[in-house]
């Protein structure tokens, strides 16, 4: 099966953009330094591997366009004649041929100068060969710019055009315009070709692909024709009749028999017979469309006899492939892409008139006789006249008979539907067909969730044999307990005893009670600690007499827990002359509070120590060895700091691609360590 892929063709750059390309990949491949001092015989080769690289690169770009853009002599018929219609042959030939001469021009410079670097005697005559050759070459590519230019826009619309196998089964939709062609196309195909009530909707080639008895089959929707002479035709039209004329497949001719298209009978009868001879060996197929807005039965009898006329040269085609001229089945077919009405017949009717043809071809070919000559059928002679027809058991012709019967007995969901009042009306059971023990459970309502979880996830089988273990074993608990109860009865008891157990049930009764009462207030809430004794009761008066009734001094723990309720206020700063001792003047209390609060001077919220006080252990004498030490270490690192380097703290991330390994130019020396 052979597969074009105009996909996969290179992108052709321009003039400018090829030019580009290669002088920087000679400039990043090639060495770039060189000295006057080099031995000549250095300085040539340096040249000559610059020169013969460029036309390396420049031939092999080239060659590259020419061998992918596909070649018109080789490729399908269907195909050749394709491109020659969308982008004029010649033109096409002559664009290639173009490239290739430039090829050819660019290596016979190459080769020229390589000669002339060879007798070149210094520095400055090497290097103006070099720039000179580079040049020309460069030349030679400007002048094909337009070629190039003119291939990248063929590039781009072959990798537009539909991926056909000229030689897979094909079914070919043709005919008028706005007939119902991309209807059908959309109807038994996945495809999605626009349509519009208008003509020319389809410009160009469309593929979609349908199944039949297990083979797929590719449907091609062509563009519409109109019957002009061959020379008026445009591109559009000149696609379908490519396909037409070179493609092996099923062709249906569309007819719009009630005329909505714009066209009559008689002009598509016209242009039946003027294509005709383009259906010559296909299976041939005339499908009247549009039946929902004319029956074929109600068109007049000019328009019938012209259908009649094309109905019989469909049937040429029948007796062409060998079939039996009586057989008018499958020759003229009424379909309404609007309804639906017809549509798989003539898709059914067009893949097994294309299938036995492609049968009937390969059983008249060469092949055929390669592969009976491998079959051998045994026909076993018959020993005497007594019949012996085949033996089926009793059993299997039972077991036959009764699926025959159930297949009978049992209706589809859709027939059900039917009989119970169609769509919307009957709901299929869901249920009809559980396996339960009892069939009166399968409409029982059973809920999917119950308290946020998922019933199914605690569905137990056993359920029922566990639930009368758990009755039982509740029964013996029952019985027990009853023979273990106790009730203290007050017969029993003295007078004294009774009276104590009333005060204790009605005490029992109260705290109850209260306990309530409690737990439905707001008292009953969490409270902080300091708000605890709201009632007062628990102060340091009733503390201390408590202690002192114990033989205890409560000074020590009064003083402690009155320090421990006063809250902390923020201390005054003590003026700087207090810790002078006792210099200072002795003054009243309250105007030295004063005075203080007037003087108050802030201090720092952190009393750390200066950075130059000697803590013991340090290994320092002094506070100035110590500033100084310091000074000596912001020194040190100051230069490492203003050049951003890595010190011994940072973090260290791994070079993964050394730089100096892995870019740049190579220099000219030995290389055996890359």
């Amino acid at each position: 099966m052979v597969q074009y892929n105009f996909k996969k063709i290179t992108v052709v750059p321009n003039g400018k953009d090829f030019i580009d390309i290669i002088l920087s990949r000679t400039q990043r491949q090639t060495p770039t330094v060189v000295h006057k001092r080099y031995a000549i015989s250095r300085l040539r080769q340096f040249y000559m591997r610059k020169v013969k690289y460029t036309q390396q690169n420049f031939h092999e770009k080239l060659s590259t366009i020419i061998d992918e853009f596909p070649r018109l002599d080789d490729i399908h018929p269907f195909y050749g004649d394709l491109l020659h219609v969308l982008y004029n042959k010649d033109h096409y030939k002559l664009a290639l041929g173009q490239i290739n001469t430039a090829r050819n021009l660019i290596s016979k410079v190459a080769k020229d100068y390589v000669k002339l670097l060879k007798y070149g005697d210094s520095l400055y005559r090497c290097k103006s060969l070099k720039v000179a050759a580079l040049g020309r070459m460069c030349t030679v590519i400007k002048r094909i710019g337009p070629s190039l230019a003119y291939l990248e826009q063929i590039r781009q619309h072959m990798a537009r055009l539909p991926s056909i196998d000229p030689n897979t089964r094909t079914m070919l939709i043709c005919g008028y315009p706005n007939v119902g062609k991309s209807s059908f196309m959309n109807k038994i195909t996945r495809a999605d070709v626009d349509v519009q009530p208008y003509a020319f909707t389809t410009k160009s080639l469309f593929v979609g692909h349908t199944d039949y008895k297990y083979l797929r089959y590719q449907v091609i929707d062509t563009p519409g024709i109109l019957d002009r002479p061959f020379e008026d035709r445009n591109i559009i039209e000149m696609c379908s009749i490519t396909a037409l004329a070179h493609l092996r497949a099923a062709v249906l001719f569309f007819l719009d028999i009630s005329g909505s298209c714009g066209y009559s009978i008689a002009q598509q009868a016209a242009l039946f017979h003027s294509i005709k001879s383009l259906f010559m060996n296909k299976p041939l197929i005339i499908v009247c469309n549009k039946t929902d807005l004319q029956p074929l039965d109600g068109i007049s009898e000019e328009d019938r006899k012209l259908v009649m006329e094309m109905k019989a040269e469909a049937m040429k085609t029948v007796i062409g492939q060998g079939g039996e001229p009586t057989n008018e089945e499958g020759v003229l077919l009424t379909m309404s892409t609007l309804t639906e009405d017809g549509v798989i017949a003539v898709k059914n009717a067009a893949c097994e008139r294309l299938l036995n043809q492609r049968v009937e071809l390969k059983m008249k070919s060469k092949k055929i006789n390669d592969c009976l000559n491998r079959f051998h059928v045994a026909l076993p002679k018959p020993r005497d006249q007594k019949e012996r027809p085949a033996c089926i058991p009793q059993a299997v012709l039972e077991a036959k008979a009764k699926q025959a019967a159930e297949k009978e007995k049992r209706k589809t969901e859709k027939e059900l539907e039917d009989e119970y009042g169609g769509a919307g009306v009957y709901s299929a059971s869901l249920r009809k067909n559980y396996i339960l023990a009892n069939d009166e459970w399968k409409e029982d309502t059973m809920p999917e969730i119950l308290d946020g979880h998922n019933v199914y996830d605690f569905i137990d089988p056993d359920i029922l044999l566990r639930l009368e273990e758990l009755e039982r074993e509740e029964g013996l608990r029952q019985e027990e307990e009853e023979g273990d109860d106790f009730e203290m009865d007050g017969q029993e008891l003295s007078l004294e005893e009774q009276e104590a157990l009333a005060e204790i049930r009605k005490k029992k009764s109260l705290l109850i009670q209260q306990h309530r009462m409690k737990k439905s207030t707001a008292e009953s809430r969490p409270v902080v600690p300091r708000k605890f004794d709201t009632d007062r009761k628990f102060t340091t008066g009733r503390m201390g007499r408590q202690l002192s009734s114990l033989g205890l001094d409560p000074s020590l723990a009064i003083n402690r827990a009155r320090s421990k309720s006063r809250g902390r206020k923020r201390e005054r700063s003590v003026d700087k002359r207090e810790g002078d001792g006792g210099d200072a003047m002795d003054i009243d209390d309250n105007q030295a509070s004063k005075k203080l609060r007037l003087r108050s001077t802030s201090r720092s919220r952190s009393q750390s120590r200066p950075p130059g006080e000697v803590i013991p252990g340090e290994g320092l004498k002094d506070s100035a060895q110590k500033i100084k030490a310091i000074k000596l270490a912001k020194k040190s690192v100051l230069k490492r700091n203003k050049n951003a380097r890595r010190g011994e703290a940072d973090r260290v991330i791994p070079t993964l691609k050394p730089k100096h390994l892995f870019s740049g130019k190579r220099s000219i020396g030995k290389t055996q360590r890359r």
